[in-house]
C-alpha cells in the first residue's frame, strides 16, 4: 500500500502545506505527533481546529486522556489500521508530523532504533537520585518497567535515569522497545516529503509561535489541566511549555521565564529533529524559502501522484 509522509522540524510549515496537499490529492491526514494524541491539550500542541478537521479528516488526535499512555507500539498498530481504512475508502493516507521515532517504528519496523533523548528530562531524574537517593529513583523504574528494572542495579543512576527518560518521552516501557519480537513492518510503501528552511528562519517562527500561544490561552490551558489532576507525573505533561507552565502555576517561575524556557527547549528539539530526519533515507527535500509555496505545492503534488500511480 503506497502512502506519503510530510516530515520536517517543528515550525517549518508542515501543517499549512499538508492541508493544501490533502485538498488537492483527496487525502486524509494521520497525525504523527506524540503530544497531539492527548485530549484537552490544544493550544500547547498546535492542533488544527475542529472546523479544519471537519473539512479534512484527521486521525490520531485526541485519542487519550492526559493521564493515559500512548506507546510507540500503540501508534504503529493504530496508524497501520487507519491507513488501511483510508486506502479502502479510495483516499490517500497522508502522514504528517515531527515525531521521528514514530516514523521509524512504523515504516522501518524498528521500535528500538534511534530512541529519542531529552537531556532536561534525564537530568530531572538524576536530581531525584541526588535529593532522594538512588533507591527512590529505582523504585520509579520498577513501577514504570519492572523488566528493565530487573536487569539494572539500583545504584546505576545513569542507566536507570536513561530508562525513565525513554519512558517519559515515548510513554513506552524500554523493555518493550528493545524486544526483538516487536520489530515488524507495516507493509506500507512510504514516500517521504521533507520540508526545511534556514535554521534562523525556523527559530524566528518558534519565537513567534510561543508568543502567540502564551497570549492565546496556553497558561490557562495548563491551569485547567493541573486543576483536573493532570500534572508532570504523566508523560503527556513532560513536553516543552507544559512543564515550564506547571512551574509557573506553582509560583516557582515567572510567565516570562516559562516562555523563555519553552523557546529554549523547542529550539533544542528542533536541532534534534534535524539530526534525526537527516538520517532518513530516500527523502525528497524541499526548502520552503527557496521557491514560492505554490510552486513547491505543485512539485510535491506531482511527486506524490507519481508515487501512488
Amino acid at each position: 500500500m503506497k502512502v506519503a509522509a510530510i516530515i520536517g522540524p517543528t515550525a517549518v510549515g508542515k501543517t499549512e502545506l499538508s492541508l493544501e496537499i490533502a485538498r488537492r490529492l483527496n487525502a486524509e491526514i494521520i497525525s504523527v505527533d506524540s503530544r497531539q494524541v492527548y485530549r484537552y491539550m490544544n493550544v500547547g500542541t498546535d492542533k488544527v481546529s475542529i472546523e479544519t478537521r471537519r473539512e479534512i479528516p484527521h486521525h490520531l488526535i485526541d485519542v487519550r486522556d492526559p493521564d493515559e499512555t500512548f506507546t510507540v507500539a500503540d501508534f504503529v498498530e493504530s496508524a497501520a489500521r487507519i491507513a488501511r481504512g483510508v486506502f479502502e475508502r479510495g483516499r490517500l493516507p497522508l502522514f504528517v508530523g515531527g515525531t521521528p521515532f514514530y516514523y521509524d517504528a512504523l515504516f522501518r519496523g524498528s521500535l528500538s532504533d534511534g530512541l529519542p533523548s531529552e537531556r532536561a528530562i534525564r537530568e530531572r531524574f538524576e536530581r531525584i537520585a541526588e535529593t532522594e537517593g538512588a533507591e527512590a529513583l529505582y523504585e520509579l523504574l520498577v513501577k514504570a518497567d519492572r523488566a528493565t528494572a530487573a536487569r539494572l542495579h539500583p545504584n546505576d543512576v545513569r542507566r536507570v535515569s536513561r530508562a525513565l527518560e525513554i519512558y517519559a518521552i515515548t510513554g513506552t516501557a524500554p523493555s518493550v522497545l528493545y524486544a526483538k519480537e516487536n520489530k515488524k513492518t507495516s507493509g506500507l510503501d512510504v514516500l517521504y516529503i521533507g520540508l526545511t528552511r534556514p535554521r534562523a528562519d525556523i527559530y524566528k517562527n518558534i519565537v513567534a509561535r510561543v508568543s502567540a500561544q502564551f497570549s492565546s490561552g496556553y497558561p490557562e490551558e495548563v491551569l485547567w489541566l493541573m486543576e483536573h489532576g493532570y500534572d508532570e507525573r504523566y508523560p503527556s505533561m513532560q513536553g516543552f511549555g507544559y512543564r515550564e507552565l506547571a512551574d509557573w502555576a506553582r509560583g516557582t517561575m515567572t510567565l516570562e521565564e516559562a516562555a523563555a524556557g519553552d523557546i529554549k527547549r523547542t529550539k533544542a528539539f528542533c536541532r534534534r529533529q534535524f539530526t534525526w530526519f537527516g538520517k532518513f533515507r530516500d527523502v525528497l527535500w524541499y526548502d520552503l524559502s527557496f521557491k514560492g509555496v505554490q510552486d513547491t505545492l505543485l512539485d510535491i503534488g506531482e511527486a506524490i501522484a507519481m508515487h501512488i500511480e
